[in-house]
């Protein structure tokens, strides 16, 4: 397998975990762009339903990745898992552009969903296993950017091709298989056990960064202090079921959002009464406002202290999405409100993901990732089924915005109860924090 041999080299991983994300935000805004076209039009049986079922089962897909199938990176390897991710969701991506109906179109995207819902936290995991000391919040955030740069191309992308609907899914499963070679080449393996190593070492010796290489060959020499496999169970055993209970609820709120504003703002400013260009548009300004706000999010969460951020940013969450519920009639305003919000809402997931992986030792993080985004995943289904009903019902303006704005209040309660962060089965508060 690949190693890195130079600093060079070592931006790598960065990088193609960077790429990978992209994928990801592919998926949560294709279906937002596409849902519009395939409901006026009819086109293979689509009507609202129809639109929220395929929505639905998508993020059914997603979540079982996440659970079921993340946690094999601390046990096979990132690396590994990562590509098999990537090429199962690209082949099944493409496949959704010749679904005969509605059925069948549903069945790619929960296929593919599989692959995707895997492929974050194993890239989250791989990056906190390199990152320095200290420095968890930029390390996710910024890997995250990708998510969100890939969902802005992806709107950007719309608004010169819809109503082509089908080259969307072509173009994003082909981006999957260009991506594929670079991963099989270039992404050394990440091994947990050595991240562990490296993470107790920093805590007897008082260091805040270590190379990556110094992870490799750490772990290619067999440390003794490598920390064994884990598992689901150990979710279950003192301190972590409370942090686990909390985070999960965070995370069921933070994909709420996430999906439900990606995959339905556009139908919910046309019932607003501003039109499907518009709608476009603004999906376009949220997920530009996404990668402003990480940016920022990771730099005050290191600094600061990540419980802090996290709950200021889900708090403002809340506030600015019950604003949009008031009808703006200046469009830079509204789009000046939109980017805000944006800022605040998925940068707030972001920062729990970046919280788990500094809660969790390295041998429990891929499965702690894993958890977070599965019970997320969650929350990414109800989302777009409850967003979906209102549409059908006539009445997603302005009450989408309201259970939006709740779902942010409610994050914010969970989230209280977790501490600042975890360590051997005692609560310890970090440097930054003191």
């Amino acid at each position: 397998m690949p190693t890195m041999s130079s600093s060079q080299r070592s931006q790598w991983p960065v990088w193609l975990c960077w790429l990978a994300m992209v994928l990801d935000g592919f998926d949560l805004v294709v279906l937002g762009t596409v849902i519009p076209t395939l409901i006026k039009t009819g086109e293979l049986g689509f009507d609202a339903v129809g639109a929220t079922f395929a929505a639905t089962i998508s993020l059914v897909g997603v979540g079982l990745g996440a659970l079921f199938i993340a946690p094999l990176s601390d046990k096979l390897g990132r690396r590994k898992l990562l590509i098999a991710c990537v090429a199962g969701f690209s082949i099944f991506t493409i496949a959704v552009a010749f679904a005969p109906n509605v059925a069948v179109f549903s069945a790619f995207r929960l296929v593919a969903g599989l692959g995707l819902g895997a492929c974050l936290p194993a890239a989250l995991a791989y990056m906190n296993d390199y990152a320095p000391a200290g420095s968890a919040g930029k390390s996710t955030t910024r890997t995250m950017t990708g998510y969100h740069v890939g969902a802005v191309a992806t709107s950007s992308l719309a608004l010169l091709i819809i109503p082509n609907w089908r080259l969307m899914f072509i173009i994003g499963g082909l981006a999957g298989l260009v991506l594929l070679p670079f991963l099989w080449a270039k992404l050394p393996e990440s091994l947990p056990e050595a991240a562990s190593a490296r993470e107790a070492a920093h805590e007897k010796a008082g260091a805040t960064s270590e190379p990556a290489t110094a992870v490799v060959h750490s772990a290619r020499a067999g440390t003794p202090e490598a920390a064994p496999k884990a598992g689901f169970r150990d979710l279950l055993r003192k301190p972590y079921p409370l942090v686990a209970v909390g985070i999960g609820v965070a995370s069921f709120m933070g994909l709420l959002l996430v999906y439900g504003l990606n995959t339905w703002l556009p139908q919910i400013m046309a019932a607003a009464g501003y039109t499907v260009s518009t709608g476009l548009t603004l999906l376009l300004v949220l997920n530009v406002g996404a990668v402003a706000g990480l940016v920022l999010a990771g730099i005050l969460a290191d600094r600061h202290g990540t419980k802090k951020i996290v709950l200021l940013w889900f708090g403002l969450s809340a506030v600015f999405l019950a604003l949009l519920s008031v009808k703006i009639q200046s469009e830079f305003l509204l789009n000046a409100a939109v980017f805000v919000t944006g800022i605040f809402v998925f940068s707030s997931q972001v920062l729990v993901y970046a919280w788990v992986s500094q809660l969790f030792p390295a041998n429990l993080r891929g499965t702690a990732l894993g958890f977070a985004a599965g019970v997320g995943r969650l929350g990414a289904i109800l989302g777009p089924a409850v967003t979906g009903t209102l549409v059908a019902a006539n009445i997603v303006y302005p009450a989408g915005f309201y259970v939006f704005a709740a779902a942010g209040v409610l994050a914010v309660a969970a989230l209280t109860v977790v501490p600042h962060k975890i360590r051997a089965g005692k609560t310890t508060v970090p440097a930054g924090e003191r």
